[in-house]
């Protein structure tokens, strides 16, 4: 994504709390994806990680990447930020390193959420997660945002589709919305079909909330995603009176 772009997605109205940090990608992101931010009820502020590229998340977690993802946190800790969110949920990996990085609240995958999940659940449910790539899901992954061993999830991935990868991931074909409602159905349907305990989903990549109305009407539970976690964080950001 060009700075031209960025610019274009910034809302300009109001004091942003949360800044999210971009991938640089140039995939189109459309109301419910992270990078929109018609997405939201408030301002989000939007900075670009230049060089961060999809490949360099998903498939090779390069560790070279932390400095660039401090930096430019610190940078909106600086402008007054409270609270940051990362536009892709395998930074994960990272969780430590970048909210070590800064005095406010970090939060780098949508994944910091399963464990609070899985402890709403009767002890006979699990969580499911659907991931970009399920091959690229690790155990330090889950590790980082404290998923545990002890806490069984069932996965599934994008990866089990091809247009949503060559989509957002290879960004070799434009998106078309109907195709990956479809994608994200099918998956999801399989996973509960699969994993009759499953209670809940959480969605680990960013662009998925768009589908997330569509899937929590095939399947009937709750699905989580990055964009009900920043809604969080923004409620507790910004309290309001009662009276």
């Amino acid at each position: 994504m060009n700075d031209n772009r960025m610019k274009k997605m910034v809302n300009i109205k109001g004091k942003a709390l949360i800044g999210i940090l971009m991938l640089e990608t140039s995939c189109n992101r459309i109301p419910g994806d992270i990078g929109n931010p018609s997405t939201f009820r408030f301002p989000v502020e939007y900075k670009l990680v230049k060089g961060a590229l999809p490949t360099r998340v998903v498939v090779e977690a390069d560790p070279g990447l932390v400095p660039l993802f401090a930096k430019a946190a610190k940078e909106l800790e600086e402008q007054g930020i409270k609270a940051i969110a990362t536009s892709c949920g395998l930074m994960s990996i990272f969780q430590k390193e970048l909210r070590n990085a800064v005095n406010i609240p970090l939060f780098t995958s949508s994944l910091i959420q399963v464990p609070m999940v899985d402890k709403m659940l009767g002890s006979e449910k699990i969580v499911g997660i659907i991931t970009v790539n399920s091959k690229t899901l690790t155990k330090r992954h889950l590790e980082a945002v404290g998923i545990t061993d002890e806490m069984e999830v069932a996965i599934a991935g994008m990866n089990e589709g091809h247009y949503f990868i060559k989509v957002f991931l290879e960004e070799s074909l434009e998106l078309e919305r109907d195709k990956i409602e479809k994608e994200v159905i099918e998956i999801g349907k399989k996973l509960v079909k699969q994993n009759p305990r499953v209670g809940a989903v959480v969605f680990e990549c960013s662009n998925l909330p768009p589908y997330a109305k569509v899937l929590q009407e095939a399947i009937g539970i709750p699905v989580f995603d990055i964009v009900t976690l920043i809604n969080m964080v923004h409620e507790a950001l910004e309290r309001k009176n009662y009276y």
